[in-house]
Protein backbone atom coordinates (compact mmCIF):
# COMPACT_ATOMS: atom_id res chain seq x y z
CA UNK A 1 0.00 0.00 0.00
CA UNK A 2 1.24 3.48 -0.86
CA UNK A 3 2.31 5.69 2.02
CA UNK A 4 0.13 8.79 1.63
CA UNK A 5 -0.14 12.12 3.45
CA UNK A 6 -2.75 14.82 2.94
CA UNK A 7 -2.16 18.36 4.17
CA UNK A 8 -5.32 20.46 4.25
CA UNK A 9 -6.14 24.12 4.59
CA UNK A 10 -2.73 25.78 4.54
CA UNK A 11 -1.23 28.58 2.49
CA UNK A 12 1.38 27.11 0.17
CA UNK A 13 4.38 29.43 -0.22
CA UNK A 14 6.87 29.11 -3.06
CA UNK A 15 9.59 31.57 -3.99
CA UNK A 16 7.31 33.11 -6.62
CA UNK A 17 3.80 32.92 -5.15
CA UNK A 18 1.41 32.11 -2.31
CA UNK A 19 -1.78 30.10 -2.78
CA UNK A 20 -4.33 28.36 -0.59
CA UNK A 21 -4.21 24.70 -1.53
CA UNK A 22 -4.36 21.16 -0.21
CA UNK A 23 -1.46 18.81 -0.86
CA UNK A 24 -1.30 15.08 -1.51
CA UNK A 25 2.01 13.30 -0.99
CA UNK A 26 2.50 9.65 -1.95
CA UNK A 27 5.68 7.61 -1.47
CA UNK A 28 7.82 10.62 -0.68
CA UNK A 29 6.72 12.84 -3.58
CA UNK A 30 4.10 15.54 -4.00
CA UNK A 31 1.57 14.18 -6.48
CA UNK A 32 -1.22 16.77 -6.35
CA UNK A 33 -1.72 20.35 -5.25
CA UNK A 34 -5.05 22.15 -5.34
CA UNK A 35 -8.65 22.07 -4.18
CA UNK A 36 -9.17 18.45 -5.27
CA UNK A 37 -5.87 17.04 -3.97
CA UNK A 38 -7.45 15.52 -0.86
CA UNK A 39 -10.13 13.80 -2.96
CA UNK A 40 -7.39 11.87 -4.79
CA UNK A 41 -5.94 10.41 -1.60
CA UNK A 42 -5.95 6.63 -1.20
CA UNK A 43 -7.83 5.08 1.70
CA UNK A 44 -5.97 5.26 4.98
CA UNK A 45 -3.97 8.38 4.13
CA UNK A 46 -2.64 10.37 7.07
CA UNK A 47 -4.09 13.89 7.29
CA UNK A 48 -2.58 17.06 8.74
CA UNK A 49 -4.63 20.20 9.32
CA UNK A 50 -2.61 23.26 8.30
CA UNK A 51 -5.35 25.84 8.90
CA UNK A 52 -3.84 29.20 9.78
CA UNK A 53 -0.38 28.00 8.81
CA UNK A 54 1.98 28.33 5.91
CA UNK A 55 3.25 25.28 4.04
CA UNK A 56 6.85 25.94 3.07
CA UNK A 57 9.43 23.90 1.18
CA UNK A 58 11.73 22.17 3.66
CA UNK A 59 14.74 24.31 4.46
CA UNK A 60 18.06 23.62 2.74
CA UNK A 61 21.15 24.50 4.77
CA UNK A 62 23.95 24.63 2.19
CA UNK A 63 26.74 24.98 4.75
CA UNK A 64 27.13 22.54 7.65
CA UNK A 65 29.99 20.60 9.24
CA UNK A 66 28.75 17.44 10.94
CA UNK A 67 31.27 15.08 12.51
CA UNK A 68 34.12 17.35 11.35
CA UNK A 69 37.66 16.54 12.51
CA UNK A 70 39.19 19.98 13.14
CA UNK A 71 42.10 21.37 15.16
CA UNK A 72 42.71 18.05 16.91
CA UNK A 73 39.13 17.31 17.91
CA UNK A 74 35.75 16.40 16.33
CA UNK A 75 32.50 18.37 16.35
CA UNK A 76 29.87 17.36 18.89
CA UNK A 77 27.11 16.72 16.34
CA UNK A 78 27.44 13.75 14.03
CA UNK A 79 25.33 13.29 10.91
CA UNK A 80 22.40 11.87 12.88
CA UNK A 81 22.22 14.37 15.73
CA UNK A 82 22.93 17.32 13.47
CA UNK A 83 20.35 16.47 10.82
CA UNK A 84 17.81 15.54 13.50
CA UNK A 85 18.25 18.99 15.03
CA UNK A 86 17.72 20.47 11.57
CA UNK A 87 14.45 18.57 11.14
CA UNK A 88 13.20 20.00 14.44
CA UNK A 89 13.64 23.47 13.00
CA UNK A 90 12.24 22.82 9.52
CA UNK A 91 15.48 22.06 7.65
CA UNK A 92 15.08 18.87 5.62
CA UNK A 93 18.31 18.89 3.58
CA UNK A 94 21.92 19.87 4.19
CA UNK A 95 24.99 20.21 2.02
CA UNK A 96 27.99 19.31 4.15
CA UNK A 97 31.71 19.39 3.33
CA UNK A 98 34.28 16.74 2.54
CA UNK A 99 37.61 18.24 3.63
CA UNK A 100 40.64 16.15 2.62
CA UNK A 101 43.76 16.34 4.73
CA UNK A 102 46.82 17.81 3.00
CA UNK A 103 47.91 15.31 0.32
CA UNK A 104 44.82 13.12 0.88
CA UNK A 105 43.13 12.20 -2.42
CA UNK A 106 39.68 13.82 -2.63
CA UNK A 107 38.02 10.50 -3.57
CA UNK A 108 39.41 8.82 -0.46
CA UNK A 109 38.13 11.64 1.73
CA UNK A 110 34.75 11.57 -0.01
CA UNK A 111 34.30 7.84 0.64
CA UNK A 112 35.17 8.40 4.30
CA UNK A 113 32.58 11.17 4.67
CA UNK A 114 29.93 9.15 2.83
CA UNK A 115 30.41 6.41 5.38
CA UNK A 116 30.00 8.82 8.28
CA UNK A 117 26.84 10.27 6.71
CA UNK A 118 24.99 6.96 6.37
CA UNK A 119 23.35 7.62 9.75
CA UNK A 120 21.84 10.92 8.55
CA UNK A 121 18.19 11.50 9.43
CA UNK A 122 17.67 13.98 6.56
CA UNK A 123 18.74 14.18 2.93
CA UNK A 124 22.28 15.40 2.34
CA UNK A 125 24.88 16.21 -0.25
CA UNK A 126 28.52 17.29 -0.22
CA UNK A 127 30.74 20.08 -1.39
CA UNK A 128 34.30 18.70 -1.69
CA UNK A 129 37.18 20.90 -0.58
CA UNK A 130 40.29 21.22 -2.73
CA UNK A 131 43.15 21.52 -0.24
CA UNK A 132 46.10 20.79 -2.55
CA UNK A 133 46.78 20.26 -6.25
CA UNK A 134 48.11 17.41 -8.37
CA UNK A 135 47.11 15.30 -11.35
CA UNK A 136 45.42 12.99 -8.83
CA UNK A 137 43.22 15.87 -7.61
CA UNK A 138 42.45 16.82 -11.23
CA UNK A 139 41.31 13.26 -11.96
CA UNK A 140 39.38 12.87 -8.71
CA UNK A 141 37.41 16.04 -9.42
CA UNK A 142 36.25 14.48 -12.66
CA UNK A 143 35.20 11.27 -10.94
CA UNK A 144 33.38 13.16 -8.19
CA UNK A 145 31.35 15.18 -10.69
CA UNK A 146 30.68 12.53 -13.30
CA UNK A 147 30.13 9.49 -11.07
CA UNK A 148 29.20 10.78 -7.63
CA UNK A 149 26.96 13.77 -8.28
CA UNK A 150 29.18 16.41 -6.68
CA UNK A 151 28.75 19.76 -8.45
CA UNK A 152 30.57 22.16 -6.14
CA UNK A 153 34.10 22.45 -4.77
CA UNK A 154 35.18 24.40 -1.69
CA UNK A 155 38.36 26.47 -1.42
CA UNK A 156 39.66 27.74 1.92
CA UNK A 157 41.61 30.95 1.44
CA UNK A 158 42.38 30.92 5.19
CA UNK A 159 43.97 28.42 7.64
CA UNK A 160 47.62 28.79 6.63
CA UNK A 161 49.80 25.69 7.19
CA UNK A 162 46.69 23.49 7.09
CA UNK A 163 44.06 23.55 4.34
CA UNK A 164 44.64 26.99 2.77
CA UNK A 165 44.64 27.24 -1.04
CA UNK A 166 47.27 29.40 -2.70
CA UNK A 167 46.45 31.24 -5.94
CA UNK A 168 47.97 28.50 -8.09
CA UNK A 169 45.60 25.94 -6.57
CA UNK A 170 42.65 28.31 -6.94
CA UNK A 171 43.39 28.87 -10.64
CA UNK A 172 43.89 25.17 -11.37
CA UNK A 173 40.79 24.11 -9.46
CA UNK A 174 38.55 26.88 -10.84
CA UNK A 175 39.60 25.95 -14.38
CA UNK A 176 38.89 22.28 -13.76
CA UNK A 177 35.52 23.13 -12.19
CA UNK A 178 34.63 25.13 -15.28
CA UNK A 179 35.45 22.16 -17.54
CA UNK A 180 33.30 19.89 -15.37
CA UNK A 181 30.33 22.24 -14.92
CA UNK A 182 30.81 22.47 -11.14
CA UNK A 183 30.53 25.57 -8.95
CA UNK A 184 33.68 26.79 -7.16
CA UNK A 185 32.93 28.09 -3.67
CA UNK A 186 35.31 30.04 -1.44
CA UNK A 187 35.87 30.76 2.23
CA UNK A 188 37.17 34.28 1.64
CA UNK A 189 39.77 35.40 4.17
CA UNK A 190 43.38 36.28 3.36
CA UNK A 191 45.18 33.51 5.22
CA UNK A 192 48.58 35.22 5.12
CA UNK A 193 47.16 38.34 6.75
CA UNK A 194 45.23 36.34 9.34
CA UNK A 195 48.40 34.44 10.28
CA UNK A 196 50.37 37.67 10.65
CA UNK A 197 47.65 39.45 12.60
CA UNK A 198 47.19 36.53 14.99
CA UNK A 199 50.86 36.84 15.91
CA UNK A 200 50.74 40.63 16.15
CA UNK A 201 47.65 40.63 18.38
CA UNK A 202 49.17 38.01 20.70
CA UNK A 203 52.37 40.09 21.01
CA UNK A 204 50.22 42.93 22.36
CA UNK A 205 49.18 40.65 25.22
CA UNK A 206 45.70 39.98 23.81
CA UNK A 207 45.36 36.21 23.99
CA UNK A 208 41.65 35.80 24.82
CA UNK A 209 38.67 35.50 22.45
CA UNK A 210 38.58 39.29 22.04
CA UNK A 211 41.70 38.86 19.89
CA UNK A 212 39.83 36.73 17.34
CA UNK A 213 38.01 39.56 15.50
CA UNK A 214 41.13 41.74 15.69
CA UNK A 215 43.04 39.13 13.68
CA UNK A 216 40.27 38.81 11.07
CA UNK A 217 39.05 42.35 10.27
CA UNK A 218 36.57 43.00 7.44
CA UNK A 219 39.24 44.02 4.91
CA UNK A 220 40.90 40.62 5.26
CA UNK A 221 37.63 39.07 4.10
CA UNK A 222 37.01 41.68 1.42
CA UNK A 223 40.48 41.28 -0.14
CA UNK A 224 40.07 37.52 -0.48
CA UNK A 225 36.55 37.85 -1.87
CA UNK A 226 37.73 40.36 -4.47
CA UNK A 227 40.67 38.15 -5.44
CA UNK A 228 38.53 35.04 -5.84
CA UNK A 229 35.92 36.99 -7.82
CA UNK A 230 38.62 38.36 -10.12
CA UNK A 231 40.09 34.91 -10.77
CA UNK A 232 36.60 33.57 -11.52
CA UNK A 233 35.86 36.46 -13.89
CA UNK A 234 39.08 35.96 -15.85
CA UNK A 235 38.39 32.24 -16.20
CA UNK A 236 34.67 32.69 -16.94
CA UNK A 237 33.39 30.47 -14.15
CA UNK A 238 30.55 31.25 -11.70
CA UNK A 239 31.54 31.56 -8.04
CA UNK A 240 29.76 31.20 -4.69
CA UNK A 241 31.15 33.05 -1.67
CA UNK A 242 30.28 31.36 1.61
CA UNK A 243 29.45 33.09 4.92
CA UNK A 244 29.67 36.70 3.76
CA UNK A 245 29.93 38.57 7.07
CA UNK A 246 30.81 42.19 6.32
CA UNK A 247 29.70 45.11 4.19
CA UNK A 248 33.01 45.24 2.31
CA UNK A 249 32.66 41.65 1.03
CA UNK A 250 28.97 42.17 0.24
CA UNK A 251 29.92 45.29 -1.72
CA UNK A 252 32.54 43.34 -3.70
CA UNK A 253 29.86 40.82 -4.71
CA UNK A 254 27.39 43.58 -5.61
CA UNK A 255 29.97 45.35 -7.80
CA UNK A 256 30.77 42.12 -9.65
CA UNK A 257 27.10 41.35 -10.20
CA UNK A 258 26.56 44.89 -11.49
CA UNK A 259 29.19 44.08 -14.14
CA UNK A 260 27.15 41.04 -15.13
CA UNK A 261 29.39 38.49 -13.41
CA UNK A 262 27.74 35.35 -12.03
CA UNK A 263 28.71 35.71 -8.37
CA UNK A 264 26.58 34.46 -5.49
CA UNK A 265 26.75 35.15 -1.78
CA UNK A 266 25.70 33.19 1.30
CA UNK A 267 24.89 34.72 4.70
CA UNK A 268 24.84 32.95 8.05
CA UNK A 269 21.92 33.40 10.42
CA UNK A 270 24.39 34.30 13.17
CA UNK A 271 25.98 37.11 11.19
CA UNK A 272 22.52 38.63 10.63
CA UNK A 273 21.74 38.81 14.34
CA UNK A 274 24.85 38.76 16.53
CA UNK A 275 27.54 41.43 16.86
CA UNK A 276 31.17 41.38 17.96
CA UNK A 277 30.48 42.50 21.54
CA UNK A 278 30.17 38.80 22.43
CA UNK A 279 33.97 38.44 22.29
CA UNK A 280 34.40 40.86 25.19
CA UNK A 281 32.24 38.80 27.55
CA UNK A 282 34.23 38.49 30.82
CA UNK A 283 33.36 34.78 30.94
CA UNK A 284 35.90 32.93 28.77
CA UNK A 285 33.56 30.04 27.98
CA UNK A 286 30.80 32.31 26.67
CA UNK A 287 33.20 34.43 24.63
CA UNK A 288 35.02 31.39 23.23
CA UNK A 289 31.69 29.75 22.32
CA UNK A 290 31.22 32.51 19.71
CA UNK A 291 34.60 32.02 18.04
CA UNK A 292 34.00 31.18 14.40
CA UNK A 293 35.40 32.49 11.14
CA UNK A 294 34.69 35.00 9.82
CA UNK A 295 33.91 36.44 13.25
CA UNK A 296 30.78 38.30 14.27
CA UNK A 297 31.01 41.93 13.19
CA UNK A 298 30.00 45.36 14.51
CA UNK A 299 26.26 46.01 14.23
CA UNK A 300 26.46 48.16 11.10
CA UNK A 301 27.48 45.13 9.04
CA UNK A 302 24.28 43.27 9.95
CA UNK A 303 22.11 45.88 8.24
CA UNK A 304 24.30 45.67 5.13
CA UNK A 305 23.76 41.90 5.00
CA UNK A 306 19.99 42.29 5.34
CA UNK A 307 20.04 44.83 2.51
CA UNK A 308 22.01 42.35 0.41
CA UNK A 309 19.33 39.71 0.92
CA UNK A 310 16.51 42.18 0.22
CA UNK A 311 18.13 43.42 -2.98
CA UNK A 312 18.98 39.97 -4.28
CA UNK A 313 22.73 40.63 -4.27
CA UNK A 314 23.05 37.88 -1.63
CA UNK A 315 21.09 34.74 -2.36
CA UNK A 316 21.21 32.11 0.37
CA UNK A 317 21.25 31.69 4.14
CA UNK A 318 23.10 28.97 6.02
CA UNK A 319 24.53 28.25 9.46
CA UNK A 320 28.06 26.84 9.13
CA UNK A 321 26.80 24.50 11.88
CA UNK A 322 30.04 23.32 13.48
CA UNK A 323 29.56 22.64 17.17
CA UNK A 324 32.33 22.39 19.75
CA UNK A 325 31.62 22.09 23.47
CA UNK A 326 33.19 24.16 26.25
CA UNK A 327 35.92 21.61 26.98
CA UNK A 328 36.94 21.66 23.31
CA UNK A 329 36.89 25.46 23.13
CA UNK A 330 39.11 25.52 26.23
CA UNK A 331 41.96 24.20 24.09
CA UNK A 332 42.52 27.87 23.25
CA UNK A 333 42.43 29.20 26.80
CA UNK A 334 45.95 30.60 26.47
CA UNK A 335 45.77 31.56 22.81
CA UNK A 336 42.63 32.51 20.87
CA UNK A 337 44.16 31.11 17.68
CA UNK A 338 43.85 27.62 19.18
CA UNK A 339 40.12 27.86 19.95
CA UNK A 340 38.32 25.47 17.58
CA UNK A 341 36.28 27.60 15.18
CA UNK A 342 32.56 26.97 15.00
CA UNK A 343 29.06 27.67 16.27
CA UNK A 344 25.69 25.96 15.87
CA UNK A 345 22.36 27.00 14.40
CA UNK A 346 20.96 24.33 12.05
CA UNK A 347 17.84 24.02 14.23
CA UNK A 348 17.36 27.76 14.76
CA UNK A 349 18.08 29.25 11.31
CA UNK A 350 14.55 29.19 9.92
CA UNK A 351 12.92 30.64 13.05
CA UNK A 352 15.39 33.44 13.73
CA UNK A 353 15.41 34.58 10.08
CA UNK A 354 11.60 34.49 9.92
CA UNK A 355 11.34 36.44 13.17
CA UNK A 356 13.93 39.07 12.27
CA UNK A 357 13.14 39.11 8.54
CA UNK A 358 9.46 38.45 7.85
CA UNK A 359 8.06 39.82 11.11
CA UNK A 360 10.02 43.05 10.65
CA UNK A 361 8.90 43.52 7.04
CA UNK A 362 12.39 43.04 5.65
CA UNK A 363 11.24 39.92 3.78
CA UNK A 364 8.00 38.59 2.34
CA UNK A 365 7.17 34.93 2.97
CA UNK A 366 8.13 34.14 -0.64
CA UNK A 367 11.46 35.93 -0.24
CA UNK A 368 12.01 33.89 2.92
CA UNK A 369 11.47 30.69 0.92
CA UNK A 370 13.92 31.92 -1.70
CA UNK A 371 16.76 32.51 0.78
CA UNK A 372 16.14 29.44 2.94
CA UNK A 373 15.63 26.79 0.24
CA UNK A 374 14.77 27.68 -3.35
CA UNK A 375 17.89 29.69 -4.24
CA UNK A 376 20.23 27.04 -2.83
CA UNK A 377 18.34 24.36 -4.77
CA UNK A 378 18.68 26.39 -7.97
CA UNK A 379 22.35 27.22 -7.53
CA UNK A 380 23.30 23.63 -6.73
CA UNK A 381 21.02 22.21 -9.44
CA UNK A 382 18.46 20.23 -7.42
CA UNK A 383 15.50 22.51 -8.21
CA UNK A 384 12.56 21.85 -8.53
CA UNK A 385 13.08 18.51 -6.81
CA UNK A 386 14.01 20.50 -3.69
CA UNK A 387 13.07 24.04 -2.68
CA UNK A 388 9.69 23.90 -4.44
CA UNK A 389 6.16 22.77 -3.68
CA UNK A 390 4.55 21.27 -6.76
CA UNK A 391 3.72 17.97 -8.40
CA UNK A 392 6.81 15.82 -8.78
CA UNK A 393 8.87 17.56 -6.09
CA UNK A 394 10.15 15.73 -3.02
CA UNK A 395 7.65 15.85 -0.16
CA UNK A 396 10.02 17.83 2.08
CA UNK A 397 7.73 20.34 3.75
CA UNK A 398 7.29 22.51 6.82
CA UNK A 399 3.97 23.46 8.36
CA UNK A 400 4.93 26.89 9.64
CA UNK A 401 2.94 28.47 12.46
CA UNK A 402 3.42 32.24 12.08
CA UNK A 403 1.98 32.88 15.55
CA UNK A 404 3.82 30.07 17.31
CA UNK A 405 6.48 31.22 19.76
CA UNK A 406 9.43 29.79 21.61
CA UNK A 407 12.45 30.96 23.55
CA UNK A 408 15.68 29.47 22.27
CA UNK A 409 17.94 27.74 24.77
CA UNK A 410 20.73 25.19 24.88
CA UNK A 411 18.64 23.37 27.50
CA UNK A 412 15.90 22.58 24.97
CA UNK A 413 17.84 22.35 21.69
CA UNK A 414 18.31 19.02 19.91
CA UNK A 415 21.94 19.64 18.97
CA UNK A 416 24.48 17.92 21.20
CA UNK A 417 26.28 21.22 21.77
CA UNK A 418 26.30 22.76 25.24
CA UNK A 419 25.80 26.35 24.07
CA UNK A 420 23.42 28.24 21.81
CA UNK A 421 24.48 31.51 20.19
CA UNK A 422 20.80 32.57 20.13
CA UNK A 423 20.32 31.79 23.85
CA UNK A 424 17.34 33.60 25.36
CA UNK A 425 16.04 34.97 22.05
CA UNK A 426 12.25 34.72 21.78
CA UNK A 427 10.95 34.15 18.27
CA UNK A 428 7.49 34.27 16.70
CA UNK A 429 7.08 31.90 13.76
CA UNK A 430 8.16 28.28 14.22
CA UNK A 431 7.96 24.86 12.59
CA UNK A 432 4.84 23.08 13.85
CA UNK A 433 5.38 19.97 11.69
CA UNK A 434 8.29 18.91 9.50
CA UNK A 435 7.75 16.40 6.70
CA UNK A 436 10.73 14.59 5.15
CA UNK A 437 10.20 12.23 2.20
CA UNK A 438 6.46 12.36 2.90
CA UNK A 439 6.84 11.25 6.53
CA UNK A 440 6.11 13.42 9.55
CA UNK A 441 9.44 13.62 11.38
CA UNK A 442 8.63 16.45 13.78
CA UNK A 443 5.23 17.24 15.26
CA UNK A 444 4.56 20.01 17.76
CA UNK A 445 7.71 19.46 19.77
CA UNK A 446 7.99 15.69 19.24
CA UNK A 447 11.03 14.72 17.18
CA UNK A 448 10.66 11.45 15.25
CA UNK A 449 13.99 11.42 13.44
CA UNK A 450 15.41 8.00 12.52
CA UNK A 451 19.09 7.25 11.85
CA UNK A 452 19.73 6.31 8.25
CA UNK A 453 16.48 7.70 6.80
CA UNK A 454 18.34 10.44 4.97
CA UNK A 455 19.38 9.91 1.36
CA UNK A 456 22.46 11.07 -0.48
CA UNK A 457 21.27 13.53 -3.14
CA UNK A 458 23.36 13.53 -6.31
CA UNK A 459 23.51 16.96 -7.94
CA UNK A 460 23.94 17.14 -11.73
CA UNK A 461 26.67 19.25 -13.30
CA UNK A 462 26.17 22.02 -15.85
CA UNK A 463 23.28 23.89 -14.31
CA UNK A 464 21.64 26.81 -16.09
CA UNK A 465 24.47 29.17 -15.05
CA UNK A 466 27.02 27.11 -16.92
CA UNK A 467 24.88 26.79 -20.01
CA UNK A 468 24.53 30.58 -20.17
CA UNK A 469 28.25 31.11 -19.56
CA UNK A 470 29.17 28.68 -22.33
CA UNK A 471 26.92 30.52 -24.79
CA UNK A 472 28.39 33.84 -23.71
CA UNK A 473 31.95 32.56 -24.08
CA UNK A 474 31.19 31.39 -27.61
CA UNK A 475 29.54 34.71 -28.44
CA UNK A 476 32.56 36.70 -27.22
CA UNK A 477 35.30 34.33 -28.37
CA UNK A 478 38.27 36.29 -29.71
CA UNK A 479 39.69 35.58 -33.15
CA UNK A 480 43.24 35.85 -34.41
CA UNK A 481 44.07 38.70 -36.74
CA UNK A 482 44.81 37.49 -40.29
CA UNK A 483 48.03 39.17 -41.46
Amino acid sequence: MNQALVIRGGTVVNADREQTADLLCVDGRIVALGADAAAQAPAGAQTLDASGQYILPGGIDPHTHMQLPFMGTVTADDFFTGTAAGLAGGTTSIIDFVIPDPQEPPMAAYRKWRGWAEKSAADYGFHVAITWWSEQVHADMGQLVQEEGVNSFKHFMAYKNAIMCDDETLVNSFQRALELGAMPTVHAENGELVYRLQQDVAKKGITGPEGHPLARPPLVEAEAAQRAIAIAEVLGVPIYVVHVSCQEAADAIARARARGQRVYGEVLAGHLLIDDSVYRDPDFARAAAHVMSPPFRPKAHQEALWRGLQSGQLQTTATDHCVFCAAQKAMGQKNFAHIPNGTGGVEERMAVIWDAGVNSGRLTPSEFVAITSANAARLFNIYPRKGFIGAGADADLVLWDPEGTKTISAKTQHSKGDFNIFEGRSVRGIAAHTVSQGRVVYANGELRAEPGRGRYIARPAFGANFQALQKRARHLAPAAVAR
